[in-house]
């Protein structure tokens, strides 16, 4: 089943919004993706701008069909919006082209550290060491990248990808099952040239990063409305246990669709900044992601094993939201969220 995904009462998607289902398949690969992105810039606006809610249907229409697509279209648009952000708050950005593809780097793990240095002292940053989780660096011409710039604070950099660049792609490490053409691993930096964009630790103090959070939960929603609609399929009679599945999936959808376009309207109030963005950030994509594993619960009880051995879309989807679904940190967001309303002080926040 096919259709545009909206978020907001009865209303219907935006033109733009419902040109995307003419053209995304389950099939669709990354370069395809970024490129039908090309062709469909309006149903993409830039968040907090008016139409935070029209990006996000867009995303989660992309994501109802091929969370393949949306992965590589999230990460393109949030670098485009961050670029946008630091332009508009004053700060130099790196000329580009509209031919470029982007990715965003920003993840840290253990045993593994990207260090920015001048060490020519002649303005020209160069970065050093590796990078976890860099999605489809192998496929993209350009990155925005966090760096450590001292021992305890992290700067943004737009980097040149490619050996060019000293810039190495370690594809080798990405073993996914699910959005296993989304590579997503190790990238080593030797001496790559770097542009800074924004001061130090502005990446993560900007009103944005907390609404590009967001924008991943509209996806997570619209993966989730891709397994759900495989119970509205025709076959037997429902009895009433797979009417109870049915049900169960509605109320999660239904809190999870509010919830989105609750935060899209305070996103372009001006109420999802600072800290009260943050909190927002957390809330939402808590909500999406709880009601996600729940249709990915109730559609797998309904339908049994059939659809995850026979059907290969069905099949994909799943894999791909299961493994999508852990961008989200769980119980440690959650205990993140606590912290926040704790901090908040002695406004009651219900």
């Amino acid at each position: 089943m096919r259709g545009p995904v909206t978020l907001a009462g009865d209303r219907e998607a935006a033109p733009s919004t419902g040109a995307l289902t003419a053209e995304v398949e389950p099939s669709t690969d990354p370069a395809s993706a970024l490129a039908l992105l090309r062709r469909h810039a309006a149903a993409f606006p830039l968040p907090g701008a008016g139409s935070t809610l029209t990006l996000w249907e867009s995303l989660a229409t992309v994501a109802a069909v091929s969370l393949t697509a949306a992965r590589a279209v999230e990460p393109h648009l949030d670098a485009l919006a961050i670029l946008a952000e630091a332009r508009s708050a004053g700060h130099e950005t790196p000329d580009t082209t509209d031919s470029a593809t982007w990715g965003v780097f920003a993840a840290e793990g253990p045993g593994v550290r990207l260090a920015a240095t001048d060490p020519d002292g002649d303005g020209v940053v160069r970065l050093h060491g590796t990078k976890p989780w860099c999605s489809l660096a192998g496929s993209l011409s350009h990155a925005l990248v966090t760096a450590w710039e001292s021992e305890t604070t992290r700067r943004l950099y737009a980097v040149p990808l490619g050996e060019a660049n000293g810039v190495t792609v370690h594809p080798a490490a990405w073993f996914a099952r699910g959005l296993s053409a989304v590579e997503s691993g190790p990238v080593t930096f030797e001496g790559a040239e770097a542009v800074p964009v924004g001061p130090a630790r502005w990446y993560l103090e900007r009103p944005g990063f907390a609404w590009g959070a967001m924008g991943v939960a509209a996806i997570w929603y619209g993966g989730a409305v891709g397994v759900a609609r495989r119970l509205m399929r025709g076959g037997r009679e429902p009895d009433q246990i797979a009417l109870m599945h049915l049900g169960a999936v509605d109320a999660s959808l239904w809190a999870a669709r509010a919830t989105l376009a609750e935060a899209a309207a305070r996103v372009d109030e001006g109420r999802a900044t600072g800290a009260d963005g943050a909190t927002l950030a957390l809330r939402a994509r808590d909500v999406v992601a709880r009601a996600a594993e729940a249709v990915l619960e109730h559609v797998g009880h309904a339908t049994g094993p059939a659809p995850l051995a026979l059907e290969d879309d069905h099949a994909g989807r799943v894999a791909d939201l299961q493994l999508y679904l852990r961008q989200e940190h769980a119980e440690r967001d959650e205990a993140a969220l606590g912290r926040h309303l704790l901090d908040a002080g002695p406004r009651l926040p219900w």
